[in-house]
């Protein structure tokens, strides 16, 4: 696995960001320099995505679980928790590693994620992105796809953003929509003891308009669940909205 690491040694809270499926780590460019003045963070490419080896079994949720936790057992300072902060594939990948570091976690923060047996809105299909494509059709067909499911306003769909998107997918490896139409969140979850959120875009594609069925099921299991919406964003709303995101996820993951 490749790992990024902002620690400047000096004690801050340790945070795990988990990116999105057919993603990596770049999912969080506009995050990772603001949270780390507030935590030490360590952001990995999951198993099979972005610059990591796929694991054993691609469509296996805890194929690429056991992955994660090898690394983190070697990388964390295991003498301290940590919290984690999943987005969509990533929070399926957080709930699993919250049932094998039970003594550790602090909290996890579930950021628009995937994986939970509840109601989604049909929409378009979205169309694979091959390398061999010439620029201009990769281009166009990583806008639609922005459009569809990661962005509620096409403006905000910049050049940076096209290009991370034809970069992560036409690497990707993992099967990540295979494991979150199996509803693995939602089949681990009332096996997770640490504390979670939820912080989800207010339009999130793989959510709107059915929030509160987001809400209702996290608070059958934990009652004093908190979901922070943001207004206007979509369902990538660390990039999208990523100010009001930092703010929020700041305040609800420090100690």
């Amino acid at each position: 696995m490749a790992w990024r690491v902002w620690d400047d040694g000096t004690g801050k809270p340790l945070l795990l960001l988990f990116h999105g499926g057919s993603g990596s780590w770049i999912h969080w460019i506009r995050n990772v320099l603001p949270l780390s003045k507030h935590f030490a963070l360590y952001v990995p490419d999951l198993p099979g995505l972005g610059d990591s080896d796929p694991p054993d079994d691609v469509r296996d949720i805890w194929s690429v679980t056991h992955c994660v936790k090898q690394a983190m057992d070697e990388l964390l300072p295991k003498d301290r928790k940590f919290a984690i902060a999943g987005f969509s594939f990533g929070g399926m990948v957080a709930g699993h590693i919250a049932t094998l570091f039970e003594d550790r976690l602090r909290k996890i923060a579930f950021v628009g994620a995937g994986g939970l047996r509840a109601t989604r809105k049909p929409g378009p299909k979205l169309r694979k992105l091959l390398a061999d494509m010439p620029p201009e059709t990769l281009a166009a067909e990583a806008r639609r796809n922005l459009e569809i499911l990661m962005f509620h306003d096409p403006a905000r769909i910049d050049g940076v953003a096209i290009h991370m998107q034809i970069l992560n997918t036409t690497r990707a490896k993992t099967r990540s929509r295979d494991m979150g139409q199996a509803f693995k969140l939602s089949e681990i979850l009332p096996r997770v003891k640490a504390p979670y959120t939820g912080l989800w875009g207010e339009f999130d594609s793989t959510t709107y308009p059915h929030i509160q069925e987001r809400i209702d099921l996290f608070r059958a299991l934990k009652p004093d669940f908190e979901m922070n919406v943001i207004p206007g964003a979509g369902h990538w709303v660390a990039y999208e909205a990523a100010e009001a995101f930092n703010k929020v996820l700041i305040d609800k993951l420090s100690p």
